[in-house]
């Protein structure tokens, strides 16, 4: 009988299962929201008005859209204006003080944004609390976002394209 006829050993199953669930925790742990971001996320979802979806985004709608119109699906292009910033208030970005709105497919951004903008109906407008996981998670960006921040964003949706170009 070679080792070929052997049964994988038990304990060697064991140990690879454990090192496989360790690197998935240390993955997780690597890209979770830091903690002054959690704690704000915290606070926040206990505001009046905000909602929390199942992933985590925190959503808080200023108004409401035209019902009329559908939100816009993963395949379709959007026309936003919005003002991005830190949950210490410093601006990172903003459409408003460029003087034009940004156009881009739903699934071409943070994943917060494709979850939030699918909620959108045409001239709605939210207010955004977005974990790491669900923004940047553990890579910083420019100048100012730094590994796993929760960042804010104020939305509005002007209008859906159509089809995009992905």
């Amino acid at each position: 009988e070679g080792w070929v006829d052997q049964p994988y050993p038990r304990h060697a199953m064991a140990k690879l299962a454990i090192a496989f669930c360790a690197a998935a925790l240390l993955l997780v742990a690597a890209s979770a929201t830091n903690e002054a971001g959690k704690k704000f996320l915290e606070e926040n979802a206990a505001k009046d008005g905000w909602t929390t979806t199942a992933s985590g985004l925190q959503y808080f709608v200023e108004a409401e859209g035209d019902a009329d119109q559908s939100p816009p699906s993963p395949s379709e292009r959007v026309k936003v204006h919005y003002r991005g910033t830190l949950i210490d208030g410093t601006e990172f970005d903003s459409s408003y003080k460029r003087g034009q709105p940004a156009t881009f497919g739903v699934t071409q951004v943070i994943k917060g944004w494709t979850e939030a903008l699918q909620l959108m109906h045409p001239g709605a407008k939210l207010k955004l609390a977005i974990p790491s996981e669900l923004a940047y998670g553990s890579r910083s960006v420019g100048a100012f976002i730094q590994a796993n921040d929760a960042l804010l964003f104020d939305v509005e949706l002007i209008e859906v394209i159509g089809r995009a170009e992905l």
